[in-house]
């Protein structure tokens, strides 16, 4: 058995990020108060874009309890647990919320509706929700580096697993936990983490409600703490840790996760996207548009052959048929062979791209089919996402395209005015009106700044 730690990885991150009383937003760096704002405006237009699909109505009808907490998009406010499951749902069942490059893991789609919902139910300030969505942002963020690709490769989904400990963390540091709460709150959450990648396989939506699951059992853990019972101290070094369950390892870069926390704020990194589909498709279709727009006649194509990273073959790439015709849209947000056909027949990829009329084109389909992979074992990722394009054309020329990052991410940021774009095109989407929209908006920009937090004006 391992020797225990007079002090654990857990207790040095609750002193880091644990708030006494002169912390707060106010303190946070301002690209992590830009953070704040951005993630407030993706995640409330994503959740009014889905707010009338099947699967958020199949989650709302099976969870909803009535409280006080905003569904955002719904008339009726709801319990803590209810809003945190059906709005982490929402924001990510379109595969549209916010990446860490470095992950990926989606710290959005969990983070927000927990430390939303804990806002509105213990009627907390704008500065302790910033800091609480900071916090819990950062420790997804950081949690990537301790075992890159494993956890993924063990079959379990990062978002989820790295959530629960995320939510804990927002929560427990809005809430203002002490050192000890905090700590706790994390080592019970662990046991609360879950979520397998078999969605994979033919498009269940089970992946949608990741984020969602862990942003309620963070809250969960958070309170429990809170209220005095325990967890693990050891969670991450312990013979029985996290990343052994998780990741099938003991070796984990712990170290490189704690460097610099509490004074470096790697979640400030966290992109946003342009496309509502699997983070590592981007750069392809970037690629493809590029070709096209160079002059690439799409319907001289004989083959197109893409360089790509090991790490992402089991998640995108394979099994190649079922890649290349995706049953439902879905599974196409997971496949490059469909995100590229996309790119070149319709240069782009937004949520109209993965409604069935377009998944189910039988040139859609023809042409994703053409679309095979060869993996370069230098490719970067997962600290960058990069894409590669080799169109063969039927006269015998070769056209290539590459793009060495990710449009949204750190290399490539969106503005503050693409993202608002993106934010009214989705409250379009989901059937609000502009006027709406922009009331919405204007709420979200300045929620960091209020006394206490009131969201339910996004529940129309």
């Amino acid at each position: 058995m391992n020797s225990l730690p007079s002090i654990s990885i857990s207790e040095r991150w609750a002193e880091a990020f644990v708030r006494p009383s002169e912390r707060g937003a106010q303190v946070l760096p301002h690209n992590m108060q830009t953070l704040c704002d951005a993630l407030l405006v993706d995640v409330a237009g994503l959740c009014v874009a889905a707010r009338h699909t099947d699967y958020v109505g199949a989650m709302h009808r099976a969870s909803f309890e009535p409280g006080v907490c905003t569904v955002i998009g719904h008339g009726r406010g709801a319990s803590m647990a209810a809003a945190a499951l059906i709005n982490g749902t929402a924001t990510h069942g379109e595969d549209y919320d916010d990446t860490f490059e470095g992950g990926p893991i989606h710290a959005g789609a969990v983070v927000v509706p927990s430390v939303l919902a804990a806002a509105e139910v213990h009627h907390l300030s704008g500065a302790d929700l910033a800091w609480g969505m900071a916090v819990g942002s950062e420790v997804m963020c950081r949690l990537c580096s301790v075992a890159p690709k494993k956890v993924h490769q063990a079959g379990f989904h990062p978002t989820a697993v790295f959530g629960a400990l995320g939510a804990a963390a927002g929560v427990a540091s809005a809430l203002a936990l002490t050192p000890v709460q905090w700590m706790n709150a994390l080592g019970i959450a662990g046991s609360m983490a879950s979520g397998i990648i078999e969605y994979l396989a033919e498009g269940a939506w089970t992946k949608r409600m990741h984020p969602g699951w862990a942003a309620q059992a963070g809250y969960r853990a958070a309170r429990l703490a809170q209220e005095g019972f325990t967890g693990p101290r050891t969670l991450f070094e312990g013979t029985h840790g996290f990343f052994h369950a998780f990741a099938n390892t003991d070796a984990g870069f712990f170290e490189d996760m704690m460097a610099g926390v509490g004074e470096q704020w790697l979640a400030a990194d966290m992109a946003f996207k342009p496309y509502a589909c699997g983070t590592m498709a981007h750069p392809y279709i970037d690629c493809a548009r590029a070709l096209v727009k160079d002059g690439l006649d799409v319907q001289n194509i004989e083959r197109i052959e893409c360089n790509t990273a090991h790490g992402i073959v089991h998640r995108l790439w394979e099994p190649l048929e079922a890649k290349q015709h995706p049953l439902n849209g879905y599974a196409a947000k997971f496949s490059i062979p469909y995100a590229v056909a996309v790119g070149l027949l319709r240069g782009d990829a937004g949520l109209i791209e993965y409604e069935p009329q377009v998944v189910h084109d039988e040139q859609v389909r023809n042409l994703a089919g053409k679309v095979s992979y060869v993996v370069d074992p230098d490719n970067p990722y997962p600290n960058k996402f990069t894409g590669h394009v080799r169109v063969t054309l039927n006269s015998g020329q070769v056209l290539e395209a590459s793009q060495d990052h990710f449009r949204g991410g750190k290399d490539d940021p969106m503005s503050r005015a693409d993202l608002h774009q993106k934010f009214f095109a989705n409250c379009a989407y989901g059937g609000w009106t502009e006027t709406a929209a922009q009331a919405a908006l204007d709420l979200l920009l300045s929620m960091r700044q209020s006394d206490v937090v009131n969201a339910t004006a996004l529940g129309q």
